[in-house]
């Protein structure tokens, strides 16, 4: 399976999970191990929060694309809003001191950690994030 496969929703938060629940569902059915769908998940649930609450500033009107295909290692996932990008270079780093105790923030810090790749679109509303199938250790 190597065909982008692309959806749509509208800039409303309950929405997320659908997208979160479908993609893993298709992680499931093509072996991925449950330390990398966990992580999909979690960087998935961020991409689309951010798109909705900072990109299209949770504009019902407005879209979100979400487009990810499977290949035979990865997959990748791209998040796409209708809003004016951000500068992803410059972003506050979460973890100084002053910033700990805010309660939003670690968003991209979190699809970082938990991801093999991310990237941003050069006007910032759009982000592609790739993780590997992963392997599940055998209990002996």
């Amino acid at each position: 399976m190597d065909a982008w496969h692309s959806l749509k929703i509208p800039s409303i938060p309950e929405k997320i999970h659908d997208v979160e629940a479908s993609v893993a569902e298709v992680l499931e059915e093509h072996d991925f191990s449950g330390n990398a769908i966990f992580a999909v998940r979690l960087a998935l649930a961020e991409a689309l929060a951010n798109a909705i609450k900072h990109g299209n500033r949770q504009d019902p009107d407005k879209q979100v694309s979400v487009k990810f295909r499977i290949e035979n290692s990865s997959v990748t996932i791209s998040v796409r809003d209708e809003g004016e990008g951000f500068d992803y270079n410059n972003l506050p780093d979460p973890t100084a001191p002053d910033r700990l105790e805010l309660p939003s923030g670690r968003g991209v810090l979190l699809m970082r950690s938990y991801m093999d790749q991310v990237t941003y679109n050069d006007k910032g509303n759009e982000v592609t994030i790739v993780k590997g199938r992963g392997v599940e250790k055998c209990a002996q």
